[in-house]
């Protein structure tokens, strides 16, 4: 399946979200109305709503209902990027300028926080208590993610348990209840729910190791940001892990990291994609994504043969092979 198929199956109920998220970050301050208009017009997949919305099939489905979680979950998201971006410094993100590139780093900082606070506001509207719960819980283990890849940046002997450990927290665990929390919504059973966890946590651990990927063997134009931006940041990703394994190219892959982070990663990094490439170690990551890929499609195998089943079957192949 190619996700614009699915896209365009569902086409009018995306459209909804879209339009409900623009309405949910309207407020009467200009700029903070300018600002969170500017990051969600940047664009984006939209994976997190998508799986709230295919999750949801598997009770009963009223968007009018499931909205009140779909754009929660995104809200989260988006205010993870701007936050992610000063602390990137990063300038471009899906070849659009960042918040903080636009205007600064305080209105950056500011305007992810209201947009955090939008997402709170706006599930109130759903009065089961686990729906809070979990996503609250989320939102606690994301802080924590990004602050142990802070902790870990340019560190070369992390393993690769905290490289997984970080990508649930990061990445994975949102897409996970996305997934989860559409079934909850719509009153799938518990057994479901679960099932729909296990897929969405699996197919989270594949995005990221694909994205990590991405960032190293990409094009600016594929990625929407220049190539190598994670180890310019310090930002020691899988196939990084992997390669500083080969004993051979361990020496000159230390060497070339320590003058990237001396440099503040503003250096040409062609010789050190080069020797990662020459390592294996994209292979062994590839291998690592298509195991997580196996994995969600397993946990389907619990759920009712619906079209829904078929369609996260097909998100999870697409996942697997993306190379935007």
């Amino acid at each position: 399946m190619k996700l614009i198929d699915l896209y365009a199956k569902m086409k009018k109920d995306i459209s909804y979200i879209e339009k409900e998220l623009e309405r949910s970050i309207d407020c009467d301050n200009v700029l903070l109305r300018e600002t969170s208009l500017h990051l969600l017009k940047a664009g984006g997949k939209r994976i997190r709503p998508v799986f709230v919305l295919l999750g949801a099939k598997f009770g009963t489905y009223d968007l009018e209902r499931i909205k009140h979680v779909a754009i929660p979950l995104e809200l989260i998201h988006m205010a993870s990027l701007v936050h992610d971006d000063v602390i990137d410094d990063a300038a471009t993100r899906r070849g659009q300028p960042t918040v903080k590139s636009k205007w600064d780093n305080r209105i950056a900082m500011y305007t992810g926080d209201y947009i955090f606070a939008k997402a709170l506001s706006v599930v109130t509207q759903m009065s089961n208590p686990a729906i809070h719960q979990i996503m609250s819980k989320a939102i606690v283990e994301m802080s924590i993610g990004e602050m142990e890849q802070i902790r870990l940046f340019f560190n070369t002997e992390q393993s690769v348990r905290d490289y997984l450990l970080r990508i649930r927290r990061k990445t994975a665990l949102l897409i996970a209840i996305s997934c989860q929390l559409g079934g909850i919504a719509s009153g799938a059973s518990e057994a479901v729910a679960r099932s729909l966890y296990a897929f969405g946590y699996n197919v989270g651990m594949a995005f990221q190791i694909r994205d990590d990927l991405l960032d190293l063997c990409g094009t600016e134009k594929e990625i929407g940001k220049p190539p190598g931006s994670d180890i310019r940041q310090g930002n020691i990703t899988i196939p990084v892990i992997y390669a500083l394994q080969n004993e051979r190219l361990r020496p000159r892959l230390l060497q070339e990291i320590q003058r990237i982070q001396e440099m503040n990663g503003q250096t040409d990094i062609r010789d050190f994609i080069q020797a990662l490439l020459s390592s294996g170690a994209v292979r062994r990551a590839e291998a690592l994504a298509s195991r997580y890929v196996d994995k969600a499609i397993a946990a389907l195998d619990r759920l009712p043969d619906i079209q829904a089943k078929k369609d996260f079957t097909g998100i999870a192949h697409f996942i697997g092979d993306r190379s935007y």
